[in-house]
C-alpha cells in the first residue's frame, strides 16, 4: 500500500461512521451527501486493502480490523485536531519568542527603547535581539523577523515599508568657517569628505541625478564614527538623518545643499514567509510601523534645518 495516497478526509469519514452508527448520520455531522461519504469510505477501504465496516439496514458497524482501525485512526485524528488547535493559539495571541536582527546604528538609539515599551506592553512574548550591521540570512540564522535599511532585493521574503529613510550631507561649524560652505554638489570636489565605507555620492540636479566625489579623509563602516569625525571638523559626510539628528538639534553640524535632494530609501521589516502569519510578529510589525511611521520622528529638526 502507498500510505501517502490515504486521503485523511477519507479517514474521517470512516471514524464519523463509526461513532454514530449510519452512513446518513455522518454524512449530516461533515456535511457532505451520503452518496460522497459512501465513496469516501469505498475508497479507504480498497486502498487499506480490507473490509472496515459491515453494512446492513440498521446501520454500519466495524469489523475486527475495522474496530482495530478505528482505534488507532481517531486518537491521530484527535492529535492532528490538537496541533491544529496549537497553530490556531500561535497565529491569534501575542505570545512567543520573537527572534530579531537589526542594523547597530538604528538599534541602539532607535529600536532599543522601542522594543522595550513593546515588551512592556506583551509580558508574554520572549524577545532575542541580535544588533549586527551585516545582512544576515533570516532562514538559516532562525530569525523570524529582521529590520533592514534600503532598498531591498527581490526575495521570496516578505518586506512591510516602515518608514522612509533620508540622507542628509553634514559638516561642522568649525570646519564650514574654515573651508567654506559649498552651494552647489560640484563644489563638493574641493572639500574633505567622510566616506561610508566605499559609497558613491549622487544628487538630484535639476531633472537627473549627478555623482559628485571629494578628497576623502576618512572611511569607516559606522555611522556614529563619521559623525564624530564631522563634529570634530574633519570634513563633510552623509549620513541617514536618524544618525545625525541629535548633532543637526544641538548644532554640532549644518545641514548643506538643501536644494539638492539624495536618495531617499526606506525602513522595512523583513520576515521568511511562514514567520509574518504569527500574531506576535504581526503585532511588532504593527507596533515598529506606528512607533516610526508615516514620518519619523527624527526628521523634523533635519527639514526644519533644511528650510533654513
Amino acid at each position: 500500500m502507498e500510505r501517502s495516497n490515504v486521503d485523511l478526509m477519507d479517514v474521517l469519514a470512516f471514524v464519523r461512521v463509526v461513532e454514530t452508527g449510519a452512513f446518513a448520520r455522518a454524512a449530516d455531522r461533515m456535511g457532505i451527501s451520503k452518496s460522497i461519504l459512501s465513496r469516501r469510505v469505498a475508497r479507504l477501504e480498497e486502498q487499506l486493502g480490507a473490509r472496515l465496516l459491515t453494512r446492513s439496514a440498521q446501520g454500519a458497524q466495524p469489523t475486527e480490523v475495522g474496530q482495530a482501525y478505528f482505534a488507532r485512526a481517531s486518537n491521530i485524528l484527535a492529535e492532528l485536531e490538537a496541533a491544529q488547535e496549537v497553530v490556531a493559539e500561535a497565529v491569534t495571541q501575542i505570545a512567543g519568542p520573537i527572534r530579531l536582527s537589526a542594523p547597530i546604528s538604528f538599534g541602539v538609539p532607535h529600536l532599543a527603547p522601542a522594543l522595550a515599551d513593546f515588551a512592556a506592553r506583551h509580558p508574554k512574548v520572549e524577545l532575542d535581539i541580535s544588533f549586527e550591521d551585516r545582512a544576515v540570512d533570516l532562514l538559516a540564522g532562525g530569525f523570524d523577523l529582521a529590520v533592514r535599511i534600503g532598498n531591498l532585493q527581490d526575495s521570496a521574503l516578505i518586506a512591510r515599508r516602515i518608514a522612509p529613510v533620508r540622507k542628509v550631507p553634514i559638516a561642522s561649524p568649525s570646519y564650514l568657517e574654515a573651508h567654506g560652505r559649498p552651494q552647489h554638489p560640484r563644489d563638493l570636489a574641493g572639500h574633505d569628505i567622510l566616506v561610508y565605507s566605499s559609497e558613491q555620492w549622487r544628487f538630484r540636479v535639476g531633472g537627473r541625478w549627478e555623482h559628485v566625489r571629494g578628497r576623502p579623509r576618512m572611511r569607516a563602516d559606522n555611522g556614529e564614527m563619521l559623525r564624530a569625525a564631522a563634529v570634530a571638523g574633519l570634513g563633510i559626510c552623509i549620513l541617514p538623518s536618524f544618525i545625525a539628528a541629535p548633532e543637526i538639534e544641538s548644532g554640532g553640524v549644518e545641514v548643506l545643499l538643501p536644494d539638492y535632494p539624495l536618495e531617499e530609501s526606506g525602513l522595512h521589516a523583513v520576515m521568511p514567509p511562514g514567520r509574518a502569519t504569527t500574531a506576535r510578529v504581526r503585532a511588532l510589525v504593527d507596533f515598529l510601523v506606528a512607533r516610526f511611521g508615516p514620518e519619523p520622528d527624527w526628521d523634523p529638526c533635519w527639514l526644519a534645518a533644511a528650510a533654513d
